[in-house]
């Protein structure tokens, strides 16, 4: 650290003496600035579930909301007190500094911060003199003024200050000045962390580089760096600021936030740790990653984004033939880390840019041994590229995939059942309410003999996914435990309007594993049939089900 004494006084050595430079706190804010994205919507329940997995993961600092602005917040800090037993983490409450010509002890929001019993409290406080007079409608004296008030009277308390200088980027390029006052400020008052914000999320890595530099010049109090994503650059601005002095980060996981979203924590931390050497996390928690992400994500109700670095479900998958190749030789060949270490896993996608190589380690991901098997690779690989040309893709649906790899080396398919025929039709009355009838009629054979079930549903999907389980439940109880999770449509060849093939993709689900089907028809009660089935048959096979 710079021993730089400024004329504003900002330097303390004795500040963080102890702590190893290569330390990096990490302070989640998803529960408050996260839970500003658009769509979502936190109950405390979900808070206090998502803060225990965010505790799992290692985390220095949980943000857990605005107590006294909040009445949800309020509640959350109530109960965490009661039900939450944090291992790793310190709770944080976020508010502001006291408001123009008051007290901090008179101010009753700066009051719900000490009632919320958290041993942290955040305090934002403008740091762009435009702000200070424009939204706050004071002087910068007057601004200082509260920060320094409300800074010493919760350190007075007892409580670990964190001041989080909002908009200081663009404040520092407007009146460098200013801003580094308030830095000054907050640090002479005790402030144990001072946060400087791309609150607009508009700054690039070479400008936070610079201006971290130039404040780190002047202190020695531990900074922190707080990111928005508006330009992409959430995570880079991110690490610039610690490569340039930084000690403390702020974000979010999954990179959940309003407008852009946060800097995605996550990645934020996997590269810190995994390609930097800093010690971020407590324990060895960033092999829970991928498990933490995925659960918040349930908690949140927003689908994961399979191509998030590191975490993702596609952040380690494979497709081209000349990647497997390599792959099968060294899997380092073409990963950037084992991974393993974030708690992910290695996946190779099937396609029409598959080679045997490919398919060997498919084969293998999913319990076969096909080493040295080269024309049972080669009879595979071309008939999953005619496959595709029709309209298929393996990629998403892997349970098809092992189908038809099956049907290769044993020469047939699984065989439970034999379709005699299937039809599906809507009734629509004019001026009827409610929603339109739909009807299925399916027609198999079973060894229990011939079945003939007719379904109903909300749609001609539903009512045959309900005919071909009353067709079948009396001979395989088993599908009772198969429920439909997820079901997409793709129209394939869209100039052909409706006329185009159609691509069916549908996941299937018991409780303790999901898998995946395809199906491709010239319309999309044919695709689904087709998957339907297929998903059947998979359940069966992998429930150890023998053919009745």
């Amino acid at each position: 650290m710079s021993s730089t004494v400024a004329p504003s006084g900002l330097v303390d050595p004795a500040r963080d003496a102890a702590a190893p430079a290569s330390v990096v706190q990490v302070y989640d804010t998803t529960l408050r600035d996260g839970a500003q994205q658009e769509g979502m919507n936190l109950s405390v329940a979900d808070k206090l579930a998502i803060a225990a997995l965010l505790d799992e993961l290692g985390v220095g600092y949980i943000e857990g909301g605005w107590p006294g602005a909040i009445p949800k917040d309020t509640e959350f800090f109530a109960r965490a007190a009661k039900e939450l037993d944090l291992t790793h983490a310190r709770l944080a409450a976020f508010g502001s500094t006291c408001k123009a010509g008051s007290r901090p002890e008179d101010d009753p929001q700066v009051q719900a911060l000490v009632d919320s019993e958290a041993p942290v409290v955040t305090l934002v406080a403008k740091s762009d003199i435009r702000h200070v007079e424009r939204a706050l409608r004071t002087d910068g004296a007057e601004n200082l003024r509260m920060v320094d008030a409300t800074v010493r009277y919760l350190v007075g308390l007892g409580r670990e200050v964190v001041l989080d200088a909002e908009h200081f980027f663009d404040g520092y390029r407007y009146d460098a000045g200013y801003a580094l006052e308030v830095v000054r400020t907050a640090f002479d008052a005790g402030a144990a962390t001072v946060v400087l914000c791309d609150t607009n999320g508009g700054m690039l890595p070479e400008w936070v580089t610079q201006a971290v530099r130039e404040v780190r010049a002047v202190t020695s109090g531990r900074l922190g760096m707080h990111a928005h994503n508006d330009s992409g650059c959430a995570v880079a601005n991110t690490l610039a600021a610690v490569a340039a002095g930084a000690g403390h980060i702020q974000g979010t996981v999954n990179g959940y936030g309003e407008r852009t979203g946060n800097a995605d924590l996550l990645t934020c931390v996997a590269n810190l740790e995994l390609k930097l050497g800093r010690q971020v996390l407590d324990g060895e928690g960033l092999r829970d990653a991928s498990r933490v992400s995925h659960a918040i994500s349930e908690i949140t109700n927003i689908t994961p984004y399979g191509r998030q670095p590191y975490v993702g479900a596609s952040a380690f998958a494979h497709k081209a033939g000349l990647h497997a190749s390599a792959i099968r030789v060294d899997p380092d060949l073409y990963q950037h880390i084992d991974p393993l270490a974030v708690g992910n896993d290695m996946r190779m996608l099937v396609s029409e840019m598959a080679g045997r190589a490919s398919v060997e380690l498919k084969g293998r991901e999913l319990g076969f041994d096909l080493a040295g098997q080269a024309e049972l690779l080669g009879r595979v690989t071309e008939r999953i590229k005619d496959a595709e040309a029709q309209g298929y893709t393996y990629d998403a649906a892997d349970a098809s995939f092992e189908l038809l790899l099956r049907e290769e080396i044993d020469g047939a398919a699984p065989h439970y059942f034999d379709v005699e025929s299937w039809r599906a039709f809507v009734e629509h009355r004019p001026g009827a309410a409610g929603p339109t009838d739909a009807e299925a009629t399916v027609k198999l054979r079973t060894g229990r003999g011939r079945m003939v079930s007719t379904g109903e549903g909300n749609g001609p999907v539903n009512a045959l996914d309900d005919a071909l389980r009353r067709a079948l439940v009396g001979t395989y109880p088993e599908i009772e435990d198969f429920a439909l999770t997820d079901y997409k449509v793709r129209i394939l060849d869209s100039q052909q309007g409706t006329d185009a093939i159609i691509r069916v993709l549908i996941e299937h689900s018991d409780g303790a594993q999901s898998w995946s089907t395809v199906g491709v028809g010239t319309n999309i009660i044919e695709a689904s049939w087709e998957a339907l089935t297929g998903a059947i048959v998979w359940g069966l096979l992998h429930h150890g089900v023998e053919p009745r």
